[in-house]
């Protein structure tokens, strides 16, 4: 073949991945970036992922900051003795070849800046630079980011990008490196590692928790979601180190999954973390970690995991600590777990137990923390695009019980025994009557988070069975078994004080729906299927009205109110339940519910859709499973 052929060959591919378009400014919070086709990877729809991020630094690094001046962060004997070996590994890294030059450059670089006050933040697979790029134009007091990336190409790309961005952004440094190489290389010299990777982030953690300084802040994206959630259990063990199951509580199962293997790396070096704010959200997980070292606290490592009892029959659930603390005089004594914490057979259901994990059992958040990040977001929204659904996922945070892992939901409740399944609002009355805690969960607009064992919400569902009746299950079946049982506790479903959430009263939409095409993307470089070409095309159309119309920020604020609304009136409707004259005339104010609208317009698409080949065995589609859970948002609000 001729060496021109072999020449053209790279630039027809770059061709195809970039759909043949020229590219296109795109402008987030106060940064811009050029995007050409498929040649660097963007996704539009982590504006969620980075509109939090910039929040979060914009909260985090002035107190850290503060802490620093007061003294209140020091740097432990071994770590400062860590600190000054990776500087000698620096000085003599300019013998060990190109790669080894390239990591150590940034590490380098940043260590002539040790004289000058500040902070510094490194995003270890940056891609476009957007990210950094909006890290330097938007955070106060950052004197240095390393933006870094494996590819040439991109770097070339992120350089550009900086460049255009006017010398504000010239704090952005872009560098070309294996990201674990460059951690390494860096050990306790960040304030913020940012790691946002395609996939799972396990081959960079136990570089990353080495390279934040003490106090620092870990951030870390996971969305490998299919791995975490239990469709691939033995790769989530081989990567996470722990098993997963897959049952309605996944999504906070998977963050939960990732904060333990978190801890897990950082205790290998004396070190541990403390969760800021850790959520599921999209198709990814998001997790904000302090580092801190302590060889003592370090011991504690095992009792703050815990292996997870799920009944195969049922929803129950048990938790197992994987470790023990006991104080023993003045100390503290650090034994195993101890257990079984479940019989033989799971005691509703009669069935086997499945068993998973270790999970992280301690708080995911410091909510005293989030309430603050969210009235600092409140009160500067226009800055954030994504602010009525972070709006949402915070406010869900900040009302959720702190020490109570995981979750039931409530329609997954009533599947088990066939019945039609209650209100929140009744279920939840229920249960607050009863003495238990009850509150959501951000990750599901179905979840029930209460401290009742697994006997009392089963109380509560034979109760409501027995007050509506349902069609006697087959004999021998789960559903039989738990209707078979006699409820100790006698359910009272009068509302209750705190049944109805403080954001729902104050009309705040708690789960907001994404634009259209809103999900995971193709890796760069790689060529664009046709349907992923029209998938740009309309995302670009979508940008080019939001723009026309105030920006994204404004168009979102713009469909939130109506929705809010909508929780007014069925709140008001819940209050009228008693006067039937009042009720009556909420209702004719209301006009159709958003249930009963919904339902006539899915109604409508799925007569029109053919079935499946082979029958309908295999469970509701995916897009119908979203249909009905978008139907039951509604009664889960009231």
């Amino acid at each position: 073949m001729p060496k021109t052929g072999g020449a053209r060959a790279p630039a027809a591919a770059a061709a195809a991945a970039n759909g043949g378009d020229d590219g296109e400014w795109l402008r987030e919070g106060a940064a811009r970036i050029h995007k050409k086709g498929n040649e660097v990877f963007y996704n539009e729809a982590q504006v969620n992922n980075r509109d939090l991020s910039v929040a979060v630094l914009r909260r985090f690094l002035p107190q850290l900051a503060a802490e620093i001046a007061a003294g209140k962060i020091k740097l432990p004997k071994d770590a400062r003795e860590r600190a000054a070996k990776g500087k000698r590994a620096r000085g003599k890294a300019g013998g060990g070849g190109d790669e080894a030059a390239a990591g150590a450059q940034p590490a380098a670089e940043a260590e002539q800046d040790d004289a000058q006050p500040g902070l510094r933040v490194l995003e270890g697979l940056a891609a476009s630079g957007l990210r950094s790029i909006r890290y330097a134009l938007e955070l106060e007091g950052v004197t240095r980011i390393d933006a870094n990336d494996v590819d040439p190409s991109v770097v070339e790309s992120m350089a550009a990008n900086i460049a255009a961005n006017g010398p504000r952004a010239a704090k952005v440094h872009p560098t070309c490196s294996d990201a674990r190489l460059l951690m390494l290389q860096s050990p306790s010299l960040y304030h913020a590692v940012d790691l946002d990777p395609y996939g799972s982030p396990t081959a960079f953690l136990d570089s990353a928790v080495q390279s934040v300084a003490e106090g620092g802040l870990l951030a870390v994206t996971a969305t490998d979601m299919a791995v975490l959630c239990g469709n691939s259990g033995e790769v989530c063990w081989t990567k996470y180190g722990s098993y997963p199951i897959h049952r309605p509580y996944c999504h906070e199962a998977a963050v939960r999954i990732l904060l333990s293997c978190l801890d897990s790396h950082a205790a290998r070096y004396k070190r541990y973390v403390v969760p800021l704010l850790s959520v599921h959200m999209d198709f990814y997980v998001r997790v904000f970690v302090r580092v801190f070292t302590s060889a003592g606290e370090v011991k504690a490592s095992a009792s703050k995991r815990a292996y997870v009892w799920q009944s195969q029959g049922c929803d129950s659930w048990w938790l197992q600590p994987v470790g023990d603390q006991q104080q023993k005089g003045g100390g503290i004594k650090h034994t195993p777990g101890h257990g079984p914490v479940v019989p033989e057979r799971c005691p509703e259901s009669g069935a086997g137990f499945l068993m998973g994990g270790p999970i992280w059992a301690r708080p995911l958040h410091d909510q005293a923390w989030v309430a603050g990040l969210l009235g600092d977001m409140a009160a500067e929204s226009e800055r954030y695009a994504a602010w009525p659904r972070l709006r949402g996922i915070l406010t869900s945070v900040v009302e959720e019980l702190p020490d109570v892992p995981l979750y039931y939901n409530i329609h997954d409740l009533c599947k088990t025994v066939r019945c039609s399944p209650p209100p929140a609002e009744t279920l939840r009355s229920a249960l607050l009557n009863a003495g238990y805690r009850v509150s959501g969960s951000h990750a599901s607009p179905l979840a029930l988070k209460t401290d009742a064992p697994p006997a009392a919400v089963w109380d509560v569902v034979r109760c409501w069975v027995a007050a509506h009746p349902v069609r006697p299950p087959g004999q021998g079946s789960y559903a039989a078994a738990i209707l078979a049982k006699a409820p100790a506790l006698v359910a009272d479903f009068r509302k209750a004080p705190g049944a109805v959430p403080e954001s729902v009263k104050a009309g705040v939409t708690r789960f907001v729906q994404n634009p259209a095409f809103w999900g995971p993307k193709a890796r760069h470089g790689r060529p664009l299927k046709p349907e992923q070409q029209k998938q740009q095309a309309a995302q670009a159309e979508q940008r080019r009205a939001r723009e026309a119309g105030g920006g994204a920020g404004a168009a979102a604020e713009q469909h939130a109110p109506g929705e809010q609304e909508q929780q007014q009136q069925q709140l008001e409707a819940q209050g009228a339940d008693d006067d039937p004259a009042a009720a009556a005339a909420a209702a004719a104010a209301a006009g159709p519910s958003a249930e009963a609208v919904l339902d006539d317009l899915y109604a409508a698409v799925e007569a029109a859709e053919p079935e499946p080949a082979g029958g309908g065995g295999g469970g509701s589609p995916p897009h119908k499973r979203a249909r009905q859970e978008e139907r039951a948002l509604a009664g889960a609000a009231r």
